[in-house]
């Protein structure tokens, strides 16, 4: 069973990155003051890049596009881990709080690892499609596409 995807917004990867920098903005309202410009900032930007290139990379015309910005989420995914892990050991995140933000961000690592593998082997398989499979990878056919259990719309 497959769902149209109209826009980003239908990618379950998309909103679960979006509920991450709700939460990362949040939890690092509570960092010294006089993280303000330093650890704080940083790690509210890699978090607002990760649905930000999910957005962009969807609108593009191309899948090697697309694949390139879910690749530079994925990079800066990987680096809002780091900048929580280094919060945590500066006692700036309670273990409870960083374990719950490490969780959110390890489900959409799996999501994008999947979403980048499927399209991967469509591109690779079929020159010139592009379909949306079980992790939300997209599918065009007449116009449309569609995602699978995986990356159904909650």
């Amino acid at each position: 069973m497959s769902t149209t995807v109209k826009t980003f917004r239908d990618l379950i990867v998309w909103q679960k990155a979006m509920t991450l920098v709700t939460d990362v903005y949040r939890a690092s309202s509570a960092f010294p003051a006089s993280e303000q410009y330093g650890l704080t900032s940083q790690l509210r930007r890699c978090a607002v890049s990760i649905p930000s290139n999910i957005a962009e990379g969807f609108g593009r015309d191309s899948t090697n596009d697309y694949l390139r910005f879910l690749s530079i989420a994925a990079g800066s995914l990987y680096e809002s881990q780091t900048q929580l892990e280094i919060a945590r050991n500066l006692e700036f995140l309670a273990e409870q709080k960083f374990t719950q933000l490490l969780d959110q961000a390890r489900e959409i690592e799996r999501m994008l690892s999947g979403l980048i593998r499927s399209l991967k082997g469509q591109r690779d398989g079929e020159k010139g499609q592009r379909s949306i499979g079980p992790e939300g990878q997209r599918e065009k056919a007449k116009g449309q596409r569609s995602i699978g259990p995986e990356g159904q719309r909650e």
